[in-house]
């Protein structure tokens, strides 16, 4: 569990080492662009000469690069201050639109998708098929433990750098058996009952912030309801708890694995530290 807690704080040092870094450019760019900037405006008000706004702001920061002051250390601080606040800004503006619309990618390809040839694909890195959210069908009853079975999936996909796409009422051989039984064992016995169980499933097992990483769409086929979960990668590891231990689970080719100690590390380190290269980028 430390090791897991060091690892996070591993990841949020290299995120505040981006945000450091986009409120210091903003800073520079706040005394060497927005300064000067203000300074040619008011000159431009007062005085009735030509003046070029793009050699004024140049020759300004050439004096500041060499340490002389045209300006009072309060003023520059000022802009310093403002610059650094705009920087922050956009980062955190560029990081949202950067992932929404890789999301957004994502999602327009599956939902291109019809059920049928989804299914033919057969179970992969990226789908998996299960029979039924809580209905034990060999059982005949409900099960909730099945309830962690799809949760397992489910921060697998979250935790792949790819995401993937989870089909509930679809045997392993591809059969569609429904989700009438497990519409039954709701209190809202229907579509949008089932998709506010998983979502309940989701906040309470993996995380409330999580339910923003997930599309439910439902698919009917012969009269049978299949419930379809569109999984985005998460902007974060993601562990499940089994008996108050975190567990760390990865997609990796057609099964839903469990990482040791060690290995979660490593794939975590490798994840999410690319991610941030790349926001950075």
């Amino acid at each position: 569990m430390k090791r897991f807690l060091l690892l996070i704080i591993s990841i949020w040092k290299q995120q505040i080492k981006l945000y450091f870094y986009a409120a210091l450019i903003g800073a520079v760019l706040g005394v060497l662009v927005l300064a000067p900037s203000y300074e040619f405006i008011t000159l431009q008000i007062l005085s009735e000469e030509n003046l070029s706004s793009f050699d004024y702001i140049l020759s300004h920061a050439q004096a500041l690069l060499k340490g002389n002051l045209s300006f009072k250390l309060e003023f520059l601080l000022f802009y310093a201050e403002i610059g650094a606040l705009l920087g922050l800004l956009s980062f955190a503006i560029y990081g949202y639109v950067h992932r929404n619309l890789h999301s957004i990618e994502l999602l327009k390809h599956e939902l291109d998708k019809d059920l049928i040839s989804i299914i033919e694909q057969g179970e992969g890195p990226w789908l998996e098929f299960k029979s039924s959210f809580r209905w034990d069908i060999e059982q005949s009853r409900v099960n909730r433990s099945l309830e962690t079975v799809i949760m397992k999936t489910l921060a697998g996909f979250l935790n792949s750098a790819h995401g993937g796409t989870l089909l509930i009422g679809v045997a392993d051989d591809g059969t569609i058996l429904g989700l009438e039984q497990d519409f039954q064992s709701l209190k809202k016995q229907n579509q949008d009952g089932f998709e506010q169980a998983i979502m309940t499933a989701v906040s309470n097992n993996l995380g409330a912030d999580l339910c923003h990483y997930l599309h439910i769409l439902f698919h009917v086929r012969d009269g049978k309801n299949v419930c379809r979960v569109i999984v985005s990668p998460a902007p974060r590891p993601v562990f499940l708890n089994q008996g108050n231990t975190p567990k760390f689970f990865l997609r990796t080719g057609g099964a839903t694995r469990d990482l040791n100690i060690r290995e979660a590390l490593e794939f975590v380190q490798g994840r999410w530290k690319q991610k941030a290269i790349a926001l950075d980028s």
